[in-house]
């Protein structure tokens, strides 16, 4: 015969529903975690993508000045913003120095900004 201890019942009744929830807090916050996660790296992939566009504008206004180097690309604040959110060029030449300077601003962000200098010759 079986015998039932019906206060060790009594006590341990609700135990299991504790466990559950507990369990449902645990996942819940780790696929917050994940959420935050994925946020964090498309908003770093898209930082990325906008400095490699803004290195390729850059190197193709010197590129212009490489194959013209008896021209000038002098420029202040081109709009560029067809290929940059609220993007500028801006190419300052000093002899045969270039420098060119990207910026843009993401919706809701920071402004950035990307240098990059070159030396032509007969420029």
């Amino acid at each position: 015969m079986v015998h039932v201890n019906f206060n060790e019942l009594k006590y341990q009744s609700g135990f299991l529903l504790l466990e559950v929830l507990i369990a449902i807090v645990i996942f819940s916050v780790g696929i917050l975690a994940i959420v935050g996660l994925q946020a964090t790296m498309v908003k770093n992939s898209t930082d990325a993508r906008y400095r490699a566009v803004a290195s390729q504008v850059a190197e193709q206004r010197i590129a212009q000045q490489w194959a013209a180097p008896t021209q000038s690309i002098a420029e202040a604040d081109t709009d560029i913003s067809g290929v940059l959110p609220s993007g500028t060029r801006t190419v300052i030449q000093v002899g045969n120095r270039f420098q060119v300077t990207v910026t843009w601003q993401q919706p809701g962000g920071d402004q950035h900004q990307f240098n990059t200098i070159a030396y032509v010759a007969g420029g």
